[in-house]
Parts: C-alpha cells; structure tokens; sequence
C-alpha cells in the first residue's frame, strides 16, 4: 500500500486487516504490540549505537545511574557511591535483589567488564578510560575505580547508556557483536522469536525488581504492567498508521508528520508530543576540500540560515513540533545558552552574505550536496540547503540518493569528485549531543572528528575545561564559550530542533513523557 492509495481510502481502513499477519489480540491487555521507528537490525545496544538499539536495549538491560526528568543522573543499579576527598576514588555499592536473566546474580566483576566494553565505544568512556588507573572489585557488592585525575562526569557518563552485561558477554570485543543477549533489566529479549526486518519480543522478568521511587525517565522505578512487549517493524509509515487506527497495533513510536491530522481524527486514537528534548537538525560542511575548508566562507553561509525556513520545511507550521533558535545544545538541556547566538537571531540579508561569500575568496568550486530521498525531513533540510547555496551563488551539485548509500558516503573522506561529499544535513537526539563531553558534532580533532572532520585547537581546548570545571555553574560558563567559539569555527550548522509526535490507541495510558519510548509504568485499560 502506497500513501496515495491509503490517504484516498483512509475511511475504510477500519475495516481492513493491513498486517501480513494473523490479527492481533486487541483485547489482551497484557500484550503491547509497538511500531518501533525503524528497523531493529542488530540487538547488541554497544556494539551498535542507534535509537532504536539503544531503545532495544533500555528493555533488556539496566545501568548503575540513569538520568531523571530534570537529566540529572540518580542510581539505578547502583545503591549509591563514595567520592574519596582527593576526588580520585569513587566506590560503588550494588542495590539488593540484581539478577541477571539466567537467575545469576549480578556481580562487581560483571560491571567493571560491562563499563570496560562500553567505554571503548562512548566519548565519555573514552574520557575514563583515559583517566583510569584500576578498577576492582571490593566485595560481593562494592567495585572501586580509581583515577590519575579527577572526572565529575562519571555518573553522568554511566548515564549514557553504559548497559551492565555478564562479564562473559562483557568481555566480547567492543567492535564486534555479542550473540547472547541476557540482561538484568525489567524484560528479557525473545531472540529465537526476533526477525529482523519483521519483528523483536520481549517477555517480563518475573525476577526484576524495581526501585521504590516513582518512575522519572531513565531513574527511579521501572514497574512493568505487561507481560509481552512485540515491536512490529513497518516502514511504510501509511501502514503503520492504518495499523493504528484499527487497533491491530496500540502504540506507533514516529506517525510521519503528514499523517497527523488525519490521525487526530481517527476514533480511539490519541497523538502526544511527549519528548520535550526533541531532534536537532544539522548541516554537515566537510571541511577537508575546498570550498568548505575556509572558516570564511562557513561563517557566509552561517550568516545566511534562516531556521524556521528548514522546520517549516520539515514539519510545516505547527508550532507544537519545533522550536527556533537552536544553539549547539538543545535548548531545554542544562549546558544550552543564549551565547553568541545572535549568529543566527540577526536579521537576515541574503545580499550581505553574498557579499560575504565574495569576500571569503570562493572561487567557484562545484558543492556536492547530498540529500535522501526515503529520510522525510532531512530530504526537505538538503533540498532548502541546496536552493540557499543557489541564492549564495554557490555552484550546486544536488545528488539524491537512499539514506542507506548517504550513510555509507558521508564516512569516505575522498575528494567529492572521488566518491566524496560536500555537504549533508542529518538530525541527531537531543540526548546526544546535549553537552561538550557527548556531542561529537562539536569536536576539533580533524581526522578523528565527525563527519566533516573540521580541526579547531580552540574547541578541543575548551572542551577540556569543561571536563575539568568542578561544578555545574563552571561547566554552564565554559559551554556559553563553546557556543560563541563554535559559531566562528563552525563545526556544523544548527537548523532548528523538531519533536516527533507519537500515536497511540486511547486505552493505553500512562507513558512517560520521555525523549524516547519507554515501556515501564505504560499500561493498557
């Protein structure tokens, strides 16, 4: 089925079966069936770092903090720690009642292990691998790591995803997969059940016990009310929503945005914008070939971004699914500020920045700009991406291609004429890049950087005063520097942040308002 077709026959969806599938348990209200926001490819949440894994594995496994509604890091796992004086010794107490899904219980050694691999895949467990001088066991319930220098940031960093496995699955190599997938967190993942393409299951862990604080996000806890969980992978977003409206599905995770308002009209379905973090959208300039290699001519172009262009682009003009201006941090997140960024408030004037272009000494060089053609809303940031350079007086090479080929393209560091690229606008979480430590489009190491690979001595430098800064207000004030400095390097170019609405059967209920589906305190009635 086609969106054409589906939209010209919206009326009678009710009544069809759009599932290549036995009809689904409508009644059953301890099985959720869940339309995930794409495909659930590969279930090892280190080795592979996508939303949908990382959403995968919030299911399956738990971590020693997580992060609460205000993004402040609480214990989870953990029952808390010490911080010795001299800041470089923090020792960690287990909770009572951890079990893994094997009925194992869970031990210091399994963490370190799981710490371990993780680090070797996150910037923040870079940085503490960095830092580390030992981590050990204590006892059956007490680990201990200890520092060359301080690192405020840990149990932040534990906060970003840092799963805690066996230490028999730990000990598999960063860059390759594991293949057993036993967790101690709140649902075990089905694997002879999975199909990727098709399906994923998880079942309730009977032996999980939640914290006694009420659920905030990733913290607190995590009481689940069903005993079957089935993601249903459908990429035709038409598909899923008629599956919706139907009730052979109770909860689509990302209605594509020109279907809203025909799901809001639709009986028993409810639509809710409960990410308050959202999406940014940003513009990728690779800076090792002209023309982009020229802080003048990224700056001329900077000068010219008008954001509610790109979201009204991406999402028209609904206010409730966008938000302008955005700095390098997501406004809403602690390190996200007003400085510098008149760069992108100021009134816009396109002859100014012509002007600006001239001066920065371009001299005509072709810009390959790719845009995919199956990625909705970046599709639409490329395409106003492209018309801007046009109107710059940029020579533009708009080429269109699967956002399968775009992400395979965007990592060769070739001339664009050689299979390279100039230009790519992509969206990252909130979540992602909501700080210095984590925000990877934000580094200025050149080869090792982002897509891009921009070089900036002074971005590198900041960002390790924001690491060594000792409190919150220390690190709010180098954060506003990084943003006044990034806007004259320009690593990237913000365009706007989006939030993706989600949709649901009006019998589910109490889903937490989250930056990502969560499958604790949700219930159906």
């Amino acid at each position: 089925m086609n969106r054409r077709q589906f939209l010209g026959g919206a009326t009678a969806l009710g009544a069809t079966s759009v599932l290549s599938r036995p009809a689904l348990a409508q009644s059953d209200a301890r099985t959720l069936h869940f339309v995930p926001e794409s495909n659930l490819a590969t279930p090892d949440p280190v080795w592979n770092v996508t939303p949908v894994t990382r959403n995968h594995g919030m299911m399956v496994w738990d971590m020693l903090y997580g992060l609460d509604a205000n993004f402040e890091p609480q214990p989870q796992m953990a029952a808390g720690h010490e911080l010795s004086d001299d800041r470089l010794t923090w020792r960690f107490t287990l909770r009572d009642g951890l079990f893994w899904h094997d009925g194992e219980p869970v031990r210091p050694a399994d963490c370190i292990a799981s710490i371990v691999r993780w680090s070797k895949r996150r910037p923040l467990g870079q940085r503490l691998l960095a830092l580390a001088e030992e981590m050990r066991p204590l006892d059956d319930r007490r680990f201990e790591i200890r520092l060359k220098r301080p690192f405020a940031q840990l149990t932040r960093a534990f906060s970003e995803y840092c799963f805690m496995m066996p230490e028999r699955i730990a000990k598999t190599d960063a860059f390759s997969r594991i293949d057993e997938y036993v967790g101690s967190g709140p649902y075990r993942f089905e694997a002879k059940e999975w199909v990727s393409g098709a399906q994923a299951v998880y079942t309730r862990f009977d032996k999980y016990q939640p914290r006694k604080e009420a659920p905030s996000f990733m913290a607190g806890g995590k009481q689940v009310h069903f005993d079957r969980v089935v993601w249903h992978v459908m990429p035709d977003p038409a598909t899923a929503a008629a599956a919706l409206q139907s009730g052979e599905v109770d909860w689509v995770q990302q209605p594509q945005f020109d279907l809203l308002p025909m799901l809001r009209g639709s009986r028993g379905v409810k639509v809710a914008v409960n990410d308050k973090v959202g999406v940014t959208g940003m513009l990728a300039l690779n800076q090792l070939y002209p023309p982009f290699d020229n802080a003048k001519l990224r700056r001329a172009v900077l000068s010219a971004v008008d954001q509610k262009e790109f979201v009204a682009a991406a999402v028209g003009d609904d206010p409730s699914m966008s938000r302008v201006p955005v700095g390098v941090f997501p406004p809403g997140m602690p390190m996200a500020s007003d400085a510098g960024l008149e760069a992108l408030t100021a009134p816009r004037d396109l002859a100014r920045s012509r002007k600006l272009v001239d001066e920065s000494g371009y001299r005509g060089e072709p810009v390959l700009v790719m845009g995919a053609v199956d990625s909705p809303v970046t599709q639409a940031f490329a395409q106003v991406v492209a018309d801007l350079f046009q109107k710059l007086g940029l020579n533009v090479d708009y080429v269109s291609m699967d956002l399968g080929t775009l992400v395979q393209r965007r990592a060769n560091k070739a001339p664009p004429d050689k299979g390279g690229w100039n230009a790519f606008t992509t969206t990252y979480e909130g979540l992602s890049i909501s700080d210095p430590g984590n925000n990877i489009a934000l580094r200025g190491n050149g080869p090792d950087a982002w897509f891009g690979w921009p070089t900036s001595r002074p971005l590198e430098d900041l960002r390790e005063q924001w690491f060594d800064a000792t409190d919150e207000a220390g690190r709010r004030r180098v954060a506003a520097e990084i943003q006044r400095t990034a806007f004259q390097e320009v690593p990237f170019i913000p365009l706007g942040q989006l939030f993706y609405p989600t949709g649901f059967r009006s019998n589910v209920e109490d889903i937490l308002p989250a930056a990502f589906p969560v499958f604790w305190n949700v219930r159906k009635s």
